[in-house]
């Protein structure tokens, strides 16, 4: 499943909170903050990496994808609402994840503002909200 929100702008101090439901039998599913063609912000959900469940984070710029980020908790259950908050600031993307872990990847492209977001893979949005 894939899911595009456009032109709803996270700026500096704001907080984007998405929840939703991990598929039954979920491999992984994608958030990602977009700039144009460049991803800001790469969230990549797998359920299945080795013997137990990883969250890697990262950006890609001109097409290169910079150094992963593997760090924070993995809350994420088959079919269990999850929560997840991401503040922007100028430096990085503060991420709290429902289990309370925080999770500090740098804001590499520099932006004030992102407008654009897609999600994919095996999961169902339930909410999407920017405060």
């Amino acid at each position: 499943m894939a899911m595009m929100v456009r032109n709803r702008p996270l700026k500096v101090g704001h907080t984007l909170t998405v929840t939703g439901f991990p598929t039954a039998d979920a491999e992984r599913f994608v958030l990602n903050i977009l700039s144009g063609c460049d991803i800001a912000f790469h969230m990549n959900v797998r359920f299945k990496e080795g013997t137990e469940g990883v969250v890697v984070y990262n950006s890609c710029q001109a097409g290169c994808w910079g150094a992963e980020v593997r760090q924070g908790g993995f809350p994420f259950i088959y079919n269990e609402l999850f929560k997840v908050s991401v503040c922007l600031t100028r430096e990085e993307f503060l991420v709290v994840l429902s289990d309370g872990s925080e999770v500090h990847l740098p804001n590499r492209l520099g932006a004030s503002e992102y407008k654009d977001f897609s999600f994919w893979g095996d999961v169902l949005i339930r909410s999407f909200e920017i405060n």
